[in-house]
């Protein structure tokens, strides 16, 4: 066994971000004791560190916060990104990203993916992410057939999981046709072609091979996803769901052309439908969920099924700008996901998030909510994440509790941004003075997957992944 996947009996922590919920806190003197299941079996505050000693406990030099899921991920676009940041023509908007994100897919074979997908998963660790929500839908080869194996793509991507340690959850996407009013695909969505029952029989696959990561390999979950309301019939959707077992994520209403389509052709705006047609429930992960109207926005809520917010992608391809506060008052389940990557760090997606909205409101700590006890706008952001992203991920619980996966980040308090700076305030810091540095231990599943910054492997993945990049130029891909 690699050591640095031997598993603690128990942490002790001087601070930890504790709780679930509304009662989540800074707490002082934490001892965290790590079950065989990879789970927390408790977590106690209050204990010296002289008796945690006593019983064994490795002794952290820093606060501790629970690891982050990121919650959408495409992990082949890694590969594109900053690399569609110069403008050829008079326009540039979502839409023709997407068409050059097509040449990227269509290059991208088995091992590059691979090494793709282990330098991300690396990188993600880094960032503070424990595990990451693969919305998967690079399924077959470059000529659209299926592979020998037509779950290849899949196993390669659970594969460079597996190497860099990370949990994750694969989605098989639903992927059948090229708009509302499209019979079929585009010859560029080739590699993409699934149907519902397609998506169901790889869920099963890929559940049937599911673990929690209690043993050598870490944790992979199971689940399945719409790409959007335009990618599929109403049919198809209807028999995905019936069949799902586990979480369902849909890209919804990220694009104004998409809101103003479904409109047209089903006299329904995106979210709408759903609410209408389907049964939403907390299996339900709406990803973006961009342009949405305030009564939807409380449907949602009150339906349990949560959105996925991806600021920084979002702002890299100028989708606009959610609601953050509405969803944050409806009491709606809130994750957020790197998506094409172009960010690799939770902190600055939760920067980005609370800074679009103070430049579309023009004032200042809109996501803080002093009349609930919450005046610190990054607490609750942080929060609202580690409780609602549990079910985009297939957990039933998240954080730093009894019962959750042990997943643990340690801050480092030498950085410079926190120097000085008192423990009630360190998160507001954290997100709110930049750069900060990369999380140098890491935990998944009560493993150390990361020691001070590295793993045994980092050179060969690096290296591996330089060279796919040259290779992808080679081919054009760009």
């Amino acid at each position: 066994m690699n050591a640095q996947r031997q598993r603690p009996p128990a942490l002790w922590a001087p601070a930890a971000w504790t709780g679930s919920g509304n009662e989540q806190k800074w707490s002082r003197d934490v001892l965290l004791v790590v079950d065989g299941n990879g789970r927390w079996s408790s977590v106690t505050a209050g204990v010296s560190r002289e008796l945690a000693q006593a019983q064994g406990a490795e002794i952290i030099a820093g606060p501790l916060l629970p690891g982050v899921i990121d919650a959408h991920s495409h992990a082949f676009q890694r590969a594109f990104a900053g690399l569609a940041e110069r403008r050829e023509n008079e326009h540039d908007d979502f839409w023709s990203w997407r068409d050059r994100m097509y040449r990227v897919a269509l290059s991208v074979s088995p091992d590059a993916l691979r090494a793709i997908a282990a330098e991300l998963y690396t990188e993600l660790l880094r960032g503070g992410y424990t595990h990451v929500c693969e919305f998967h839908y690079l399924h077959h080869d470059q000529d659209g057939g299926e592979y020998e194996d037509p779950l290849l793509m899949a196993w390669t991507l659970a594969d460079a999981a597996a190497e860099a340690g990370i949990g994750l959850t694969l989605l098989p996407v639903l992927y059948e046709r090229a708009g509302f009013a499209a019979p079929t695909l585009r010859h560029d969505q080739r590699r993409f072609a699934t149907s519902a029952d397609w998506v169901l029989a790889a869920q099963r696959r890929i559940a049937a091979t599911a673990q929690p990561g209690n043993g050598e390999q870490p944790p992979l979950n199971a689940g399945v996803a719409i790409h959007s309301l335009r990618a599929a019939s109403e049919a198809s959707i209807a028999r995905l769901v019936s069949g799902a077992d586990g979480p369902i994520h849909i890209h919804v209403a990220e694009q104004m052309a998409e809101v103003d389509e479904c409109q047209r052709v089903t006299g329904l705006r995106p979210v709408q439908w759903l609410l209408q047609r389907c049964r939403l429930d907390q299996r339900w992960q709406l990803v973006h969920a961009t342009h949405v109207t305030n009564e939807e926005i409380d449907g949602v809520a009150k339906s349990g099924a949560g959105a996925v917010i991806c600021p920084t992608t979002e702002a890299n391809l100028g989708d606009g700008l959610t609601d953050v506060a509405a969803w944050l008052d409806a009491g709606a389940a809130l994750a957020i996901g790197s998506d094409s990557h172009v960010t690799r760090d939770w902190r600055e997606e939760l920067r980005l998030l609370e800074y679009g909205q103070r430049l579309q409101r023009r004032a200042r700590n809109i996501a803080a909510a002093p009349a609930l006890q919450r005046p610190a706008t990054a607490e609750r952001l942080f929060a609202r994440i580690n409780s609602g992203s549990a079910s985009a991920a297939g957990e039933t619980s998240w954080g730093l509790v009894a019962g959750a996966r042990a997943d643990a980040l340690v801050v480092d308090g030498e950085q410079p941004a926190l120097l000085g700076v008192p423990l009630e305030r360190s998160l507001d810091v954290m997100i709110f003075s930049s750069p900060s540095r990369l999380f140098a231990d890491v935990m998944v599943a009560g493993r150390w997957v990361l020691r001070q910054g590295t793993r045994a492997d980092d050179s060969a993945v690096a290296r591996q992944f330089t060279q796919t990049m040259y290779s992808l130029w080679e081919q054009g891909g760009r």
